[in-house]
């Protein structure tokens, strides 16, 4: 049986049911947890109209490369021998990953992407002051297709809309995954790539999700995802707080200190503030002395 398809011009405030947003309000910002979603059926998000999508964003928007990665990578992996809209097309047979980044520049999709971050701005005001830099990634992958274990700067809701795929999290600011000094080259340009251990993998917590389900990742959470047998279609809504711009800048900071042969301590992890540091960053940048 079909399930019933969505009027997407009067049911907007249905995307996030009323469980998903208490959930997120009780969890945000640290703690990760699965939510439920109605964007599974949006005309948005077809393989064919994600194709249009990508051939008419520029070419630094998006990326593509085989999917057939392992959990941990160095550089960039190859690409397929079809160009970027096809890929997506045959994505059943391609054995490729593909990510479209800031969407928002399409006005039809950051039109949904408002209307999904302005269901939950209450619960994030509510704790971490305004919704900043909201942006919108749309994933394509193959089956059986690999993302490799990163962090990403942000804070994280992964949208499933087709398919299925599991991400592996790890707690984030926990030094046993990723070191200090990782997230400290990332804040000043370096890798978002996570230096793997096989041994590390046993400390992160799955998350299974299919159509309608999603999950939240805090700010800097390592991960990784493995697709399901299906092809997927993933989509990740982000934002910025203050305090997760305070915490990169707070790192920045610590990278200038540990280059001066100093043995910083790391910022904290909210409710921490992180102002002092992020501040003095903030003056030497504006000063340009980084």
């Amino acid at each position: 049986m079909n399930a019933p398809h969505h009027n997407w011009n009067t049911a907007r405030s249905q995307i996030f049911d009323r469980k998903a947003r208490a959930d997120f309000a009780r969890n945000y910002p640290e703690t990760p947890h699965k939510l439920h979603h109605a964007l599974h059926e949006h005309p948005l998000l077809t393989l064919d109209r994600l194709a249009d999508l990508a051939e008419a964003l520029p070419e630094g928007s998006v990326e593509y490369n085989l999917a057939d990665l392992p959990i941990a990578v160095e550089g960039k992996p190859g690409k397929g021998d079809l160009p970027l809209g096809e890929t997506i097309r045959q994505i059943g047979s391609s054995g490729s990953w593909a990510v479209l980044r800031n969407i928002g520049q399409d006005p039809e999709y950051v039109a949904l992407l408002n209307d999904l971050l302005d269901e939950i701005v209450p619960q994030v005001e509510a704790k971490t002051g305004p919704m900043l830099n909201r942006l919108g990634f749309i994933f394509v992958t193959s089956p059986g297709g690999v993302t490799p274990a990163h962090f990403d700067p942000e804070h994280n809701i992964l949208l499933q809309v087709r398919g299925s795929k599991t991400m592996t999290q790890f707690p984030a600011g926990d030094t046993a995954f990723v070191s200090d000094e990782a997230h400290e080259r990332y804040h000043t340009g370096g890798p978002r790539e996570v230096e793997w251990r096989e041994a590390l993998e046993s400390g992160g917590t799955e998350y299974h999700l299919g159509p309608g389900e999603g999950v939240y990742v805090p700010v800097m959470a390592p991960h990784f995802v493995r697709n399901g047998p299906e092809p997927s279609i993933s989509l990740s809504i982000t934002w910025r707080s203050e305090w997760s711009y305070q915490e990169a800048d707070a790192r920045a900071f610590n990278h200038l200190l540990r280059k001066a042969g100093l043995n910083p301590k790391a910022p904290g992890r909210w409710p921490q503030q992180n102002r002092a540091k992020a501040y003095a960053y903030r003056a030497l940048r504006k000063l340009k002395l980084t």
